[in-house]
Order: C-alpha cells, then structure tokens, then sequence
C-alpha cells in the first residue's frame, strides 16, 4: 500500500511539472535568455563587425588598389537608406521590392519542384538496390554539367522566360535534394531493418517506420543547401534569360557600372538567401523535435 501511494504521488508530482513546464511565449524568453549568456550570439556580432570593419578599411579607409574601384559600406548604405538614391535603387523604391520579390517566387518555387520529386527518388534509390542500379548512373551523369551549360537547352525547351529560370533553379536543387536523401536512407543502422523483418513488419511499414525517419535529418541538411545551390543557379540564370530579380540588378549594374547598386543586389541576394536558409532549418527542427532532443543531450 505505502508503494502504492508512493507511485501514486511520484506520478502526480511528475504530472505537476509538465503542467507547470513554460510553453509559448515564456518558453521563448527562457531560450532566448540562455542563448544569450552564451558566446554564440556575441562571437557572431563581432564576427559581422569584423567583416564591415575589413570592408570599409580596404575599400573606404586605405582604398587597397584591389578595392578602391569596389564601393564601400558608407556609399552603399547611403544609397540604400536614401529616399532619392543616387543610382535609382533603395528600400523607398517599389522596384527593389520587385526584384525581391520575383527572385523569391522563382526559388520557392524550383525548391517546392526539387524537393517533391528529389525526396521520394532518393528515399527509393537508398531503399531498393534495383532501383538505384538503373537511376544512379543517369543522375551521376546530368550532376557534373554546370548551369550555365543548361541555359541554351533550358531556352529552347520552353517557351517563356520565366518557366525557364525556374527550370534552372530546380535542376541545380534536385541533384542535391536527391544525392542527400540517398545517403540519409544508406547511412541507416541494418539492425533497424533486421528487427523490423523479426517483427513481421510489410515493407510499406519498414519504408515509412524506418526509411522515411531515418532519412529525415540527411534530407533537411540536404535541403538547406538544396536552396543555398537553388539561389547560385537562379542569378546564374537571371543574368542570362532574366528581365528581373536580383541577378539581373546585379548583371545590369555591373554592365551599366552602377557600383553601388550591384553590391546593393549582392548583399540583398546574402540576407535573402539567409532567411531562406534559416526558414528550412526551422520547418526541420519542428518536424524532427526527436532529432533535436538528442543534440541537445549530447550539448550540441
């Protein structure tokens, strides 16, 4: 009886603490808190102050002969915090939004297309070895052509301009998604698949019980350099076939000599292409708390 009563309020004291567990916005703060007495955010910080520094100092400061011709931070923030830029592009002009805006489409949109049909093709190349012998010699094939080799053949098989630069941009981000999904489902323990045949389990159940999140944090890493290559492969494409985006800004101030505003569109493209990075990172913490739980036992 005494155990009994002694499991009883052991359980109810437990129950207390996941009742009392902070959760929503006070969660938040806590992390935030214990984010920031760690060196992390600072190192950081100091990091981009160190690159800004190096930046105006070589090109603004001393104006190292290598640099003097590359417009400083002084001259590019002035500009783009201007409500009348000198060179016609700031964060005050509906065209800056535009080519944001367009780029932006054109990635997600090559992203969303690489990632449905890269996934499941490399989630079956890893699980059947069948399979993986007829299309694992194509895939190797195609991988190595660079996209600017593409970019002819991508013009001649469509029509419209836009159809094409996201075909680019999905061509580059499918290679990835695939290749990464692939060793996510070969980097699996066989014991896993050996105790799920002991079990009795369909192969429908190994593949989804066990390949499927197995795979998961390969295919997530694969995913946020799925977009970094789907970013490199769309101003490739938009200097080439573009009329707008971010690229184009960049090709067309390099060709007009706007400086200022080509570094304009490059650190833009950066801060972009960041958030996109970031954005993918948190759509996989969220799917994969699991994965997440084990790194932070293991202090990482």
């Amino acid at each position: 009886m005494a155990s009994n009563v002694s499991v009883t309020s052991g359980n109810s004291q437990m129950m207390g603490a996941v009742s009392t567990a902070p959760a929503g916005a006070k969660l938040w703060w806590l992390r935030t808190r214990k984010a920031l007495r760690s060196p992390t955010p600072w190192l950081m910080t100091f990091g981009v102050v160190l690159w800004i520094g190096a930046y105006y100092v070589l090109s603004e400061g001393l104006q190292v002969w290598r640099f003097a011709k590359i417009p400083g931070p002084v001259a590019v923030l002035t500009d783009l915090l201007s409500k009348n830029p000198a060179w016609g592009l700031s964060i005050y002009t509906p065209d800056y939004y535009l080519h944001i805006g367009i780029s932006c489409f054109r990635v997600f949109a090559g992203f969303a297309i690489a990632t449905i049909v890269g996934v499941p093709l490399g989630l079956f190349m890893g699980w059947s070895i069948a399979f993986k012998d007829y299309t694992f010699p194509v895939l190797e094939t195609l991988r190595p052509i660079p996209i600017l080799a593409w970019v002819p053949l991508a013009i001649l098989m469509f029509t419209g301009v836009e159809t094409s630069v996201i075909f680019l941009a999905t061509l580059a981000s499918f290679f990835v998604t695939t290749l990464n999904t692939l060793l996510g489902v070969e980097s699996i323990d066989k014991s896993y698949f050996r105790a799920a045949a002991c079990l009795g389990s369909q192969p429908r159940h190994v593949f989804w019980h066990v390949v499927v999140p197995g795979a998961m944090p390969f295919i997530f890493t694969g995913l946020q350099i799925s977009i970094a290559v789907a970013w490199f492969s769309l101003v490739a494409a938009e200097m080439v076939s573009g009329q707008y985006g971010l690229g184009y800004v960049i090709m067309n101030s390099y060709t007009t000599m706007t400086y200022v505003t080509m570094v304009i569109g490059m650190l833009t493209l950066g801060f972009v292409g960041w958030v996109s990075s970031a954005l993918v990172r948190f759509a996989g913490n969220r799917m994969m708390q699991w994965h997440v739980r084990a790194l932070a036992l293991e202090g990482r």
